[in-house]
C-alpha cells in the first residue's frame, strides 16, 4: 500500500469527486417518460456504473468525452436504478445530449467537496483539478463557489490531452511546481484516474462510496473528505 512521505500538492477529479450528477433533473426525465425513480436510487445505482463503464474504457479504448460513452454511462446509470425499457433510456440518453449545455448533468457539487477542499488549504497544500472535459468545468467550479479553494483547474478540453494520457498529470505537476512524489491524484475511475495518475509517477485514491471496485492496488475512500483525510494522516505519519 502507497505511503505518503512528503505531499506538497492534491489533484481531484471534478466529476464524481467534486461534482456530481444532477440526479433530480434525471429523475424529472424519467417520470416524464412513466418510470420513476428517486433521485437518492440513481446516486446508488452510479457507484457500479462507474465500474462498468470503466471496463468499457480499457477494453474499448474510447475518450471518456465521446457521446457513445456517455450515453452508455446513462444506460448503465438507469439499468442499475431497475430500468431496463428501451424506449426509456433511449429517450433519457436524448434528452442527456440535449440538457443545460454546454455543463449538462454535472452541475451539482458533491456535498462534502469544499469542506475536503478546505482541509486541504488549511494543511498548507496546493489544491487543483485535472479534468476530462468539454471545456466548461471550470465554469461548473466557479457557479458552485469551489473554484475559490483551487489554485488552477486543468480542463482537457483546454489542454488538448485527456486522461489517462500522463501529460495532463504532468501538467498540473508543473504549474503546481511539484515533483510526482509530492503530489496525489483523488478520482473515481481506476484505468482513467489511478492508473493514469500512476503513468505520471503520482499516487492516487481511488473513491468508492458502495464498495463496488473490490481489491484494487491503491488507497480507497468512500468520499473524497475521506480521501483527503486519509493523505494528510499518511503524510503525518
Amino acid at each position: 500500500m502507497l505511503a505518503f512521505l512528503f505531499v506538497r500538492a492534491i489533484f481531484f477529479d471534478a466529476g464524481n469527486t467534486l461534482l456530481r450528477m444532477n440526479y433530480g433533473a434525471i429523475a424529472d426525465a424519467l417520470a416524464r417518460e412513466g418510470a420513476p425513480v428517486a433521485p437518492e436510487a440513481l446516486a446508488r445505482a452510479d457507484w457500479s456504473a462507474r465500474v462498468r463503464l470503466d471496463a468499457d474504457l480499457v477494453a474499448l479504448r474510447t475518450s471518456t468525452e465521446s457521446v457513445t460513452t456517455a450515453d452508455r454511462y446513462v444506460r448503465y446509470l438507469l439499468e442499475g436504478a431497475g430500468v431496463d425499457d428501451e424506449r426509456v433510456i433511449t429517450a433519457v440518453a436524448a434528452w442527456r445530449r440535449t440538457y443545460n449545455p454546454p455543463v449538462g448533468v454535472w452541475n451539482t457539487a458533491e456535498p462534502l467537496a469544499a469542506e475536503a477542499l478546505r482541509l486541504v488549504r488549511n494543511a498548507g497544500l496546493r489544491a487543483a483539478v485535472i479534468s476530462n472535459s468539454n471545456g466548461s468545468v471550470r465554469q461548473i467550479l466557479e457557479s458552485l463557489g469551489l473554484a475559490r479553494h483551487l489554485d488552477f483547474v486543468l480542463d482537457s478540453g483546454e489542454v488538448g490531452v485527456e486522461k489517462p494520457d500522463p501529460r495532463i498529470f504532468r501538467l498540473a505537476l508543473e504549474r503546481a511546481g511539484v515533483t510526482p512524489a509530492e503530489a496525489v491524484y483523488v478520482g473515481d475511475l481506476y484505468s482513467i484516474d489511478v492508473l493514469g495518475a500512476g503513468g505520471a509517477g503520482l499516487g492516487a485514491v481511488l473513491l468508492d462510496p458502495g464498495g463496488c471496485w473490490g481489491q484494487r492496488d491503491c488507497l480507497v475512500a468512500r468520499d473524497v473528505l475521506e480521501a483527503v483525510r486519509l493523505i494528510l494522516a499518511r503524510d503525518a505519519g
